[in-house]
């Protein structure tokens, strides 16, 4: 049990929420801040994966615009946005959706989101105007889901403003039918993460939505206007303390296309005083049930465990998962899921703001957390703002890796201060084994080592090659796409699931893979990383094993045992059915 925890196990829950919300005044940010802990001696071992960003040749030129480049007034400018890996058309060839933002003086022309097909050849075509995506606003986070179980994956995007749920209708077009599902809003939120999950498993997918803060422009003061205003001695945006907190929103699926607002007696409105950001929903304590994690900025983050009666409990300070290893805030931004250690269990990575590590969480299988970062040597790192994260495997050796985005809020305090750049690069950290990592930058290409003003990232593999690739969103430059050009001889094996009694989307399994004398653990997720959504094709690096067993735990409570599978293919399951053959794989 970690320090943090024990600290505020022995105040109690309440009183340890109370005394982080007396201090949302206190000033603008997350005032923790942590030494970076020296670097070992670098190990020596070679690196197979390697990135570079094929953006611009895949055709992906529009800008992610978003705020003022040179100066943020507001913090609605400088939050960002996030990206999907969605499969929208089902061919087998994931597409990319990209969210976008807008200016305050209005933004350049043909600004907005954008849905990108994959052409099959490393290219992509823009279908926005064709799919009837096109928006402009000030949009946020990114969720997928088969909410109405037609086997096409449904969009939802939080925005600043209205968000609004995107209806798949099976023949590459969409339609906004946020009113007709129930999900309009009169009062303007500011929407920020958002996952679809099962939590009554009643085989229709439910919608979470994490809302930031209480913004609005004509109450909005100046940058340096107050204490809360500015950041080392610097005028800057205003917030998030000092601003009202968001409340957060749970919406059950009615299975005829509607939902129904149930924050008040699903227990979510309980949790108050928060800045919620990314949402992830996963089996964290393994009892069949999908429990929720929020990641929070500059206040406790949230875990709200299911009750598996249509109520949840909020017990992250409690189960380790909400503070520092010394029991503070941080500025939480992106939340990676995975299997670091390989025991079987889902673990927790958590982005936060320079000066400060990244935590990594490990768990006990139980939902109860620990801090594992100093002793998995990830506190080397504390110069970047960190924001989209993943647990991925990234060299298919079997050991997941970490990665994430970087780039600062505050473009002008470069100026002034050097040390903190508003383009950083991203940075990976490679997985030694024994719960031990290597941070590479230079080494893992030219894609990583490029800086940037990042925000959300996503992780599929675009062009089915069998490895992960990366979607990053770059603030007033046009997004990355990062082609791992693997080297070695490594073996993998992708896992897609497809609901029959459970959701159609299958979101909320838990798929188990040993391999080689290893058990790794992932989880079907609507929402990760930053505001962003990932391949829901499971990936597993095998590296050198060449057969795997798979155990795939339904979100309807089913259990089934798949033996002996072989390595470097697609296995696409039907619950209760089996594997099927795939559609549109054209590499196994």
């Amino acid at each position: 049990m970690n320090f943090g925890r024990r600290r505020f196990v022995q105040l109690g829950m309440g009183a340890a929420l109370s005394f982080h919300a007396n201090r949302l005044l206190a000033q603008g940010v997350s005032t923790h801040t942590a030494k970076p802990l020296p670097r070992p001696k670098a190990s020596g071992r070679p690196f197979n994966a390697h990135f570079v960003d094929v953006a611009a040749a895949a055709g992906l030129h529009a800008p992610v615009i978003y705020g003022d480049p040179e100066i943020k007034k507001y913090i609605v400018e400088s939050t960002g946005c996030g990206c999907a890996f969605i499969d929208y058309d089902n061919d087998g060839w994931t597409d990319l959706f990209v969210l976008c933002g807008t200016r305050l003086g209005g933004a350049p022309e043909g600004t907005t989101n954008r849905l990108y097909k994959n052409n099959r050849d490393g290219t992509f075509t823009d279908v926005t105007e064709k799919a009837g995506l096109r928006a402009l606003g000030w949009a946020c986070g990114v969720c997928t889901g088969d909410y109405n179980n037609d086997g096409f994956d449904d969009i939802f995007c939080t925005n600043f403003g209205q968000s609004v749920l995107y209806r798949n209708n099976g023949d590459g077009t969409f339609t906004d039918v946020t009113k007709a599902a129930g999900l309009w809003s009169d009062q303007q939120r500011f929407g920020a993460g958002c996952t679809f999950l099962d939590y009554d498993r009643d085989g229709y997918l439910d919608l979470f939505v994490s809302n930031y803060v209480r913004f609005s422009f004509e109450n909005a003061a100046a940058p340096g206007e107050n204490p809360n205003c500015r950041w080392k001695g610097i005028p800057v945006e205003c917030g998030p303390r000092g601003l009202a907190t968001g409340r957060h929103s749970l919406y059950r699926n009615n299975g005829d296309g509607t939902f129904t607002d149930v924050t008040q007696q699903a227990g979510i409105a309980r949790a108050a005083a928060t800045y919620g950001m990314t949402v992830v929903a996963a089996d964290f304590d393994e009892d069949g049930w999908q429990d929720i994690y929020v990641a929070c900025d500059s206040t406790p983050s949230l875990l709200f465990m299911n009750n598996r009666d249509g109520t949840f409990r909020e017990e992250g300070v409690l189960r380790g998962a909400a503070l520092s290893e010394d029991g503070m805030e941080q500025a939480g931004m992106g939340v990676g899921v995975g299997d670091y250690d390989l025991d079987g269990h889902l673990d927790l990575f958590k982005t936060h703001f320079a000066d400060d590590a990244n935590i990594l969480y490990h768990n006990d299988g139980k939902a109860n957390f620990e801090d594992a970062t100093g002793s998995s040597r990830l506190g080397v790192e504390t110069r970047y703002v960190c924001w989209g994260a993943g647990i991925v495997d990234l060299d298919n050796d079997g050991l997941p890796d970490l990665f994430m985005v970087t780039g600062h809020v505050y473009p002008q305090v470069e100026r002034t201060l050097p040390q903190y750049p508003n383009k950083t690069p991203r940075a990976v950290f490679r997985n030694l084994g024994k719960g031990v990592f290597e941070e590479l930058i230079q080494e893992a290409g030219p894609g990583v080592a490029a800086a940037h003003c990042s925000r959300g990232c996503a992780f599929g593999d675009f062009d089915n090659d069998g490895d992960i690739d990366i979607l990053i969103v770059n603030l007033n430059e046009p997004p990355s796409l990062l082609r791992n050009d693997l080297t070695g001889k490594s073996n993998w094996i992708k896992v897609k699931l497809e609901g029959v009694k459970s959701n159609r989307s299958a979101i909320g399994a838990r798929v188990v893979v040993h391999y080689g004398g290893k058990t790794q653990a992932q989880a079907v997720l609507s929402q990760s990383s930053f505001f962003s959504c990932s391949d829901s094709r499971l990936h597993f690096g095998l590296g050198s094993s060449t057969l795997a067993d798979i155990d795939v735990y339904w979100p309807s409570g089913l259990h089934e045992t798949f033996k002996q599978i072989p390595a470097n293919r697609l296995i696409t399951i039907k619950e209760g059915v089996g594997p099927v053959p795939n559609h549109g794989w054209a590499k196994a």
